[in-house]
């Protein structure tokens, strides 16, 4: 009897048993974490339209502009004088150690609108008083003097005239060709007389004449007048010779007037170049060294 064969491992297949197939997994979606802050608020969209206007607002801007000017002016100013500071609507530097401001005008400022000069003002400081040009040597009377002196008074502006005077002519024929034209009254500034030329005279010639039109002003309108001229002119050639009258000294762009501590100032032209509400050229700012009282006494009663 034949025994059967036992097949060889390698021939024998092998059956394994198929793995279930795996299910697909599913898909998770992660929720995304809330960040708190949602752009579609109302209040939201108020607080930006807020802030938009605030920042084109010509407010916003002008206040800080104004923050960075006045921040520039100051760190500008360090060391400056401070009894000397600028005044932008004015258009120059003016001492500030002084209460009474003025001007003086004649023709080169063409017609005045008086009511804005008196109008016009900044930190205090506004036009008190003007000195008027009515004659000049003997025969020349100031075209705009006649509606200056009538206009300048109605705005509460004190008034004084001057005469421009020429050496090489008549001191006592200019005087009364002056008071031809000029009648102070109560309340007026003291009349004065403009001298800041030779004219090819001798300095003694000068003075001579000069007195005499002092005396016969004084002696009209019983007031002493004032004299005008320049630092350096005063200096040369009326130091000593005229110190009982009232002086009206120019000298420009400086923080104090250094005439000499014996010099009768009471009037300083420190300023040619301001500009003034009213008038449309440039024009002389003035001071006046005492206070109100004394401004007030020194007017002709």
């Amino acid at each position: 009897m034949t025994t059967p064969k036992t097949p060889s491992p390698s021939k024998i297949k092998r059956t394994v048993a198929a793995k279930p197939a795996a299910k697909p997994r599913a898909r998770v979606t992660k929720k995304k974490k809330n960040s708190g802050f949602n752009y579609n608020n109302p209040r939201f969209k108020t607080g930006v339209v807020i802030v938009l206007l605030v920042l084109l607002s010509p407010f916003y801007y002008g206040y800080v502009l104004n923050f960075f000017s006045s921040t520039w002016r100051w760190v500008r100013n360090i060391g400056a004088n401070p009894h000397y500071r600028t005044y932008k609507s004015f258009a120059i530097d003016i001492p500030t150690k002084y209460s009474i401001h003025g001007i003086d005008v004649s023709y080169a400022q063409g017609k005045i609108d008086w009511k804005k000069v008196a109008a016009m003002e900044e930190d205090s400081v506004r036009i008190r008083f003007a000195f008027i040009k009515a004659t000049e040597g003997l025969l020349t009377v100031d075209p705009y003097f006649k509606r200056n002196w009538r206009e300048a008074p109605k705005v509460g502006i004190r008034c004084g005239a001057y005469h421009f005077f020429r050496a090489y002519k008549s001191g006592l024929w200019q005087a009364r060709f002056f008071l031809q034209n000029v009648n102070p009254e109560s309340g007026d500034l003291p009349c004065v007389v403009d001298v800041e030329r030779l004219d090819n005279i001798a300095p003694a010639v000068m003075r001579k004449e000069l007195q005499a039109f002092l005396n016969h002003v004084e002696k009209r309108t019983g007031v002493k007048p004032i004299i005008y001229t320049g630092l350096s002119f005063y200096k040369d050639y009326l130091e000593g010779a005229f110190d009982g009258y009232a002086l009206w000294i120019a000298h420009y762009n400086r923080h104090e007037l250094k005439a000499g501590a014996n010099t009768n100032w009471w009037f300083w032209q420190h300023s040619e170049t301001a500009r003034v509400n009213g008038i449309n050229h440039t024009v002389d700012f003035n001071v006046f060294k005492g206070d109100s009282v004394k401004f007030e006494n020194f007017l002709i009663r």
